[in-house]
């Protein structure tokens, strides 16, 4: 089943990819007076079209690996005398650059907007709830509770275990202790602990940050955080 989901999910974002991508084109050619003759997702047998009153036909082709879209040019056939001026090879070089580029242009704008509505959404990640904390450690000593959030690691916010594992790195070598927020629940009032540390990772290849401080993650609670 998971390798089905698979397919699907890489048909689907490829048809948004290549309907986009076309779509560019389209319709700067349309401002630009050019007739579209044929916007084709896909290639092969068309599984489904129809014709607009302009004569363009819409078509989902059988072959989802890419699309195309056909105008009126003279290099590909006749064109009627009176439909002259609405062949692409008749337009200026301005207008066949923009209508050109305006496929991987409209990729781009959609990964824009992508990037936004992921920014606006944020991302669900799992809360940095502390696990179980190792009896005599660093973390024991420091009076970190199993069943708290981190909060801040060094007096800089967390949000994750991976955000926590960053700012641990960046402390190795420290010689006294490590500053650490907890907190019980969202609204309980922040801790703040020190643990004893001495020239902390210095000598340990590679570096375990949360193991040398005898925490164990934990992985009860899910939030939505933002991207930064």
């Amino acid at each position: 089943m998971g390798v089905i989901q698979n397919i699907l999910a890489v048909i689907v974002v490829l048809g948004l990819l290549i309907t986009f991508h076309e779509f560019g084109h389209f319709w700067v050619a349309r401002r630009c007076g050019v007739k579209v003759l044929r916007f084709s997702v896909g290639f092969g047998t068309p599984i489904w079209s129809r014709r607009d009153r302009h004569g363009t036909e819409y078509a989902i082709a059988a072959i989802p690996l890419g699309g195309y879209v056909k105008m009126l040019d003279e290099r590909e056939g006749e064109v009627p005398p009176e439909e002259l001026d609405r062949a692409f090879n008749r337009k200026n070089v301005w207008q066949r650059i923009a209508i050109v580029a305006a496929g991987p242009l409209a990729n781009f704008l959609l990964a824009l907007v992508a990037y936004w509505a992921l920014f606006v959404a944020g991302t669900a990640t799992v809360a940095p709830v502390i696990g179980d904390v190792a009896p005599d450690s660093p973390a024991a000593r420091g009076g970190l509770v199993a069943g708290h959030e981190i909060t801040a690691v060094q007096g800089e916010a967390v949000r994750s275990w991976e955000e926590i594992n960053l700012k641990l790195v960046a402390a190795i070598g420290e010689r006294e202790a490590l500053a650490i927020a907890t907190r019980e629940d969202a609204t309980a009032e922040i801790r703040q602990h020190q643990l004893p540390v001495e020239d902390w990772l210095v000598r340990q290849d590679p570096p375990q940050p949360l193991p040398s401080l005898g925490v164990t993650p934990g992985g009860r609670r899910c939030r939505r955080c933002w991207t930064r």
